[in-house]
């Protein structure tokens, strides 16, 4: 048995631990001569000046030679799963995205919004989208060259953002703001108490995709993040299952609410009814 990773970065930790427990040959298929250790080979793919990762997908899926019983890992990054795609497609492999649990020839995943989980059994190579993860660490393999059959594709504008890149899936403590926060620089007390615990700044849907406040890879849900903290806070956020299911796998939840009859309160470990603009400095003061 081989599995194959697709990296188009260096944060495939996680794919790299998944691989291992398989067993069997572990393949990195990388973008760009990224440094990936912990595998077994490396074939790298070479990417034109200016081209974007995606360009690569006919190399990608050329050097993916998976056969029945390999598994195929990619990170639930957006180049990644361009790059997964291809290689599905010429594969004619299933696309398992949402995975709790994936073993030899059997994967559980996650359906209705995480309320619900699905066995899938297997046979032949699959496709399965996971948490990356952070850079893994060990000796790198020599990589091989393979060689390109990219689209020819070029980047005509670059419209830079002045972001802070934010790793949710390795963050081991969270603090997640709703629509309880009345403005976005009101934001700034939850990255206080995210500094405070050590921990990194999240969102709930409304406040990335509808008042555009945060960034899209800090927001948490079915269709953001799915993360498994050791320590959630979920600060003014009124607790749908299109959130819910994105943390159901967090150690302790604390929800923080002016409505007692929040539904994020059924989902905690610790809730609290107040004003979040009193509850978090106090919070704050306390761990000081």
């Amino acid at each position: 048995m081989t599995t194959w990773i697709i990296a188009a970065e260096t944060g495939v930790g996680n794919l790299v631990d998944q691989a291992r427990e398989f067993g069997g040959t572990v393949t990195a298929v990388t973008v760009g001569n990224l440094p990936i250790a912990g595998v077994d080979s490396i074939i790298d793919i070479d990417l034109a000046a200016g081209a974007p990762v995606e360009a690569a997908a006919p190399s990608v899926a050329g050097a993916v030679t998976a056969e029945p019983g390999d598994v195929v890992l990619a990170a639930n990054r957006p180049s990644e799963r361009v790059l997964a795609g291809a290689v599905a497609a010429k594969l004619g492999a299933p696309v398992l995205t949402s995975v709790k649990s994936l073993a030899v020839g059997h994967a559980q995943v996650a359906k209705a919004g995480g309320i619900g989980l699905e066995d899938v059994a297997f046979e032949g190579p699959i496709v399965a989208i996971l948490d990356g993860g952070a850079q893994p660490a060990g000796e790198v393999p020599e990589a091989v060259t393979f060689g390109a059959k990219d689209y020819v594709v070029t980047v005509s504008a670059i419209e830079q953002a002045e972001v802070e890149a934010v790793n949710l899936g390795t963050a081991q403590r969270v603090v997640a703001a709703g629509r309880g926060f009345s403005s976005k620089e009101d934001l700034q007390l939850a990255a206080d108490l995210a500094e405070a615990i050590d921990g990194e700044v999240a969102c709930s849907r409304p406040l990335s995709e509808g008042l555009g406040w945060m960034q899209r890879d800090q927001y948490v849900g079915v269709s953001g993040q799915v993360i498994a903290p050791e320590l959630y806070f979920a600060i003014g956020i009124s607790g749908q299952v299109h959130h819910t299911a994105g943390i159901l796998e967090s150690g302790t939840i604390v929800a923080i609410n002016n409505d007692e009859t929040a539904t994020m309160f059924e989902d905690s470990d610790y809730g609290i009814v107040g004003d979040l603009y009193e509850i978090i400095p106090q919070i704050i003061e306390a761990l000081e």
